[in-house]
């Protein structure tokens, strides 16, 4: 029966003592594919469209006309109904996707073209999956990017950027994060610019350009005006919250143009998306 064969899409996920298996392959795949690691597929399709990059950047539309760019493990799935198959409607699919990723936990953040395709979102403790589902009448496409939460072990403290700068003119600092393409600080950077605001509360004489970073991903135009806004936000931090003279302080942005690594590899860009404190 119809309402049978397009039941909820089985999730893939282990629970403490329970694995559940998705043998969901099918004989036309093409060669080299597989279903993503969160969701199985619709019942009787097989995957006929499959890119697989190791760092790409997408921009996944939201609720209200809005984007957000993420960046990470990206994903390009196409799905082409099987002949003497009864095919789900497009709202059918959708729903289905949307469904499963609620029941592990994500949500739904856009939906578009009368619920034909949507936008859903599921964190866990270390990654991000942003998923968009856009359905047709024979097809569907998933565009998909695990986007890797990196931990933050180290923050400098006010000591070892006195230091730094006191050696070699600037201090890198790496616990200040925004979301990918966006320059409002997330509140976890607290720790990072409390130490900021001691170092220049304990150097009064102290003056710094606070210089914007980022990696090579997008263009130069794009990201130079990011890392502009970004430090611009983290002075607006300083001076508002930490009562830091406007006078003391200089935002800067340099983009891409003074990598301290590769931006080849994933590694490499974490490295380059940094904020730097350098004496005037």
């Amino acid at each position: 029966m119809l309402k049978r064969l397009l039941g909820i899409l089985i999730v893939s996920m282990a629970l403490s003592s329970l694995s559940i298996i998705v043998a969901a392959s099918d004989p036309k795949d093409r060669p080299g594919s597989k279903d993503p690691a969160l969701f199985s597929r619709m019942p009787g399709f097989h995957i006929f469209v499959y890119t697989e990059l190791e760092f790409n950047r997408y921009e996944f539309w939201l609720d209200g006309g809005k984007k957000i760019a993420v960046e990470g493990h990206y994903y390009e799935i196409g799905y082409k109904v099987n002949p003497g198959i009864q095919k789900p409607s497009p709202l059918q699919v959708n729903r289905n996707y949307i469904n499963a990723a609620k029941a592990i936990g994500g949500q739904q953040v856009g939906t578009f073209r009368n619920g034909w395709a949507s936008t859903v979102m599921v964190a866990k403790k270390d990654m991000e999956t942003w998923v968009y589902i856009n359905a047709y009448n024979e097809e569907y496409h998933l565009t998909i990017v695990e986007k890797q939460l990196m931990e933050q072990d180290v923050t400098a403290n006010a000591d070892t950027m006195a230091k730094s700068i006191k050696d070699t003119g600037k201090a890198a600092i790496y616990g200040i994060y925004f979301d990918s393409g966006k320059a409002e600080i997330k509140p976890e950077s607290e720790t990072a610019l409390n130490e900021i605001a001691k170092l220049l509360q304990a150097n009064p004489g102290l003056k710094l350009y606070v210089v914007g970073h980022t990696d090579n991903v997008g263009t130069y135009e794009y990201n130079m005006k990011l890392s502009k806004e970004r430090a611009d936000a983290v002075v607006k931090v300083l001076t508002g919250k930490h009562g830091i003279a406007a006078s003391r302080l200089m935002a800067c942005g340099d983009g891409p143009t003074a990598p301290v690594a590769s931006n080849d590899t994933e590694d490499g860009r974490a490295k380059n998306r940094r904020v730097e404190l350098v004496k005037q």
